[in-house]
């Protein structure tokens, strides 16, 4: 899967963005639309890509052999998921949520998602707590600009993300391809945490405690984005527990 977010829209971490990249004698970022069109190219003829305006799009290609984890797409009311992975406790999460039975993991997270960015009774990081297997994911809401990402605590689904020429935010499990997009302004995603458009990383296991860059450096010495771990010795403020501040679309 794939997903390019302009940079309007995206506040990244600055740390991601390595000058290195653009000193590189032998490779140079690529911009967006040749981001997607090597997407395009190295996946199957099935793959799709949906672009929203100028600003973002989200590329999918479906898993051509079997795995024990699902690549999902879905959309529902203007929220775009890309899922990878699977929920162990599915079942119950849909029937927690009303849902039907028939209802896959992509689904789910944009009800989920939608469910607290209109009502928001439960804070982001303790609905993710909630998530029984392994996950990565990236949602779109066309309707209020917003991008969503997550990655499960255990470290089986790999998210990859960067920057690419004209400053947008790449984000996929691909490492090649990321490594070919952004050159050296990239990173993994970190596990047990989440990112929102507007206000930031935060991890979901801890999320009274802030993240911390550290600077990555590759087998050539050079600076190669940053890793970003949990501060141990750091306090965010408390989140809060009730209301529309609370939730997936404005929290912070």
């Amino acid at each position: 899967m794939l997903g390019i977010f302009k940079e309007k829209l995206v506040n990244a971490p600055k740390e991601l963005n390595s000058p290195a990249s653009l000193n590189s004698s032998n490779n140079k970022p690529k911009l967006s639309h040749e981001i997607l069109h090597n997407f395009m190219s190295n996946n199957s003829s099935n793959a799709f890509c949906m672009n929203f305006g100028h600003d973002a799009l989200l590329a999918y290609s479906p898993l051509n052999q079997p795995s024990i984890h699902q690549r999902l797409f879905s959309g529902v009311d203007n929220i775009y998921c890309v899922f990878l992975g699977s929920l162990h406790n599915l079942s119950m999460l849909n029937k927690q949520y009303g849902l039907s039975k028939g209802t896959n993991e992509a689904m789910f997270i944009i009800e989920a998602y939608r469910t607290l960015r209109d009502r928001g009774p439960y804070p982001a990081d303790q609905v993710l707590k909630e998530l029984e297997g392994s996950f990565g994911f990236v949602i779109y809401d066309n309707k209020d600009g917003t991008v969503f990402v997550a990655s499960g605590s255990n470290g089986q689904i790999g998210l990859y993300w960067g920057i690419a020429a004209d400053g947008s935010v790449v984000v996929s499990e691909n490492l090649e391809l990321i490594k070919a997009s952004c050159v050296k302004s990239f990173a993994p995603f970190p596990t047990g945490c989440m990112f929102h458009s507007e206000h930031g990383l935060l991890s979901f296991e801890h999320p009274t405690k802030k993240m911390k860059a550290m600077p990555r450096i590759d087998s050539e010495g050079v600076m190669c984005g940053a890793n970003f771990n949990v501060d141990s010795q750091s306090r965010n403020p408390m989140m809060p527990r009730v209301g529309s501040e609370a939730n997936w679309a404005t929290w912070g």
